[in-house]
């Protein structure tokens, strides 16, 4: 045994290149798929407490902040998502020093970027919020809730980046409770936070911080254990490691840009939204991308579970345990995005009534899931597809599947079909750009599958 791993650590790397695929991925999914749901769960409850309480003028202001957070959760995905990837290759190939060393710089490349840009947006706020599409109406709402998530938004950071390094160096369990953790404080103390202590839209923000510190103490005190393995705080492994910033970002890199993407497009579909639908129309798109990214959610975790079983088996020369686990993870993709699309398109406007009350705003959002939803059921496919990718060090593909999805159809479509059709152009645009990513996807799939069996088994240390 090497000296650097402990018993169990020992026994968690060996299933990755010996268990049964199907059960390793069911392994690794299901907490990373119940952990996204979880972290998901932050932004359903204040969206329905919140639209329930106040109404759709607040739903319509807490839309308006969506791209701020997505700034900030690309910003946390760069680190967390490049670094799980680059620990489970390091783990794969037996380099424990190199995965210690890339936990250390993760900490110190997160703490960086966190003050950069919470300093940032306090410092503009009330500017980035109205280019982002606020009004007079809409504003006062969006401001009350970046005001106190800001400060959160470091710890939100902290937790879901070395949440996925905990998953990718083999404790997948506990990943999954330490989410459970935050979501259960959030889901205690927003309503009491909202309707007892009368806080409005702040008492959400305010709950999802205090639920967030509780949960990033828990996921730090996993790597102040040296019991855990190689990947474990410890002296001469902080610092700037140049080298290993430009693997993180390089990996991280493209689930970034699609988080980036996502802001862009809210910026313009915000201001299109507006102009062609007013306040509700930015209301009913506050709940259609809530539907939506539960959904993305439950194949990121899929995704999740993929990434450390794929990204070991490459760097331990196994291909077919990685294209094993890329064909279960495409099939399992696929059922969630076809169930989602079902619901979309066979029963919206109960899926709109759990989050407003309001009869006219959830005609009006139902009419935008189905219309938007329509080949919702190829998304599955398309994101594992992209993850695969990430997970096995290819960066280029990895961006360029990003961006087909998020910018290269996707912006293009929202500039030019509202001036044709209206409001309809904006939800159309969700289905066309859908379906041409995944064209290009399944090209490139049947590019790079039959390269991968080139790879050479690792040879035993």
């Amino acid at each position: 045994m090497d000296a650097n791993t402990s018993p169990d650590n020992t026994e968690n790397l060996r299933e990755l290149s010996s268990m049964p695929i199907g059960r390793l991925l069911w392994k690794y999914s299901l907490p990373a798929v119940v952990g996204m749901l979880v972290m998901q769960l932050y932004n359903i409850v204040d969206r329905i407490f919140i639209g329930q309480v106040i109404g759709p003028e607040a739903i319509a202001g807490l839309a308006i902040t969506f791209p701020v957070m997505n700034i900030a959760t690309a910003l946390g995905v760069l680190v967390g998502a490049g670094a799980s990837a680059r620990v489970s290759i390091h783990l794969g190939q037996r380099d424990y020093e190199g995965a210690a060393r890339v936990l250390g710089t993760s900490l110190t490349l997160t703490l960086g970027i966190g003050v950069i840009y919470i300093g940032a947006f306090a410092l503009g706020m009330d500017t980035v919020l109205r280019w982002f599409g606020a009004n007079e109406v809409t504003l006062p709402y969006a401001r009350d809730f970046m005001l106190y998530i800001l400060p959160g938004l470091m710890l939100t950071n902290l937790t879901f980046s070395f949440n996925n390094i905990m998953r990718a160096s083999g404790y997948p369990v506990k990943a999954m409770v330490t989410m459970f953790i935050g979501a259960g404080l959030n889901i205690i103390l927003a309503p009491l936070f909202i309707y007892v202590f009368r806080w409005g839209i702040k008492g959400a923000a305010i709950a999802t911080d205090i639920a967030m510190a509780v949960c990033m103490v828990f996921v730090m005190a996993h790597f102040f254990k040296s019991a855990h393995g190689p990947v474990t705080f410890r002296r001469g492994i902080f610092g700037i490691d140049w080298k290993i910033i430009w693997n993180i970002i390089g990996i991280g890199a493209a689930p970034c840009i699609v988080n980036v993407a996502s802001c862009l497009i809210n910026i313009v579909i915000n201001r299109s939204l507006l102009q062609y639908g007013g306040v509700e129309a930015i209301a009913a798109s506050g709940i259609f991308v809530t539907y939506a990214a539960m959904l993305c959610c439950i194949i990121l975790g899929i995704c999740q579970g993929m990434q450390p079983i794929a990204g070991f088996n490459y760097g331990h020369g196994a291909p077919e345990r990685v294209l094993s686990v890329y064909r279960l993870a495409v099939i399992a993709g696929t059922v969630v995005s076809a169930i989602g699309w079902a619901g979309a398109r066979f029963c919206p406007e109960i899926i709109a009534r759990a989050f407003v009350a309001d009869q006219a705003l959830v005609e009006f959002t139902g009419h935008a899931l189905s219309t938007g939803m329509m080949v919702f059921f190829v998304v599955g496919f398309q994101i594992v597809s992209t993850t695969y990718f990430q997970s096995i060090g290819k960066v280029g593909l990895s961006i360029f599947l990003s961006l087909t999805r998020q910018v290269i159809f996707f912006i293009p479509l929202l500039l030019w079909l509202p001036g044709r059709m209206g409001l309809d152009g904006v939800w159309s645009t969700f289905c066309i750009s859908d379906l041409l990513a995944t064209v290009v996807t399944a090209l490139l799939m049947l590019y790079a599958i039959p390269r991968l069996r080139s790879i050479r088994p690792t040879p035993a240390s």
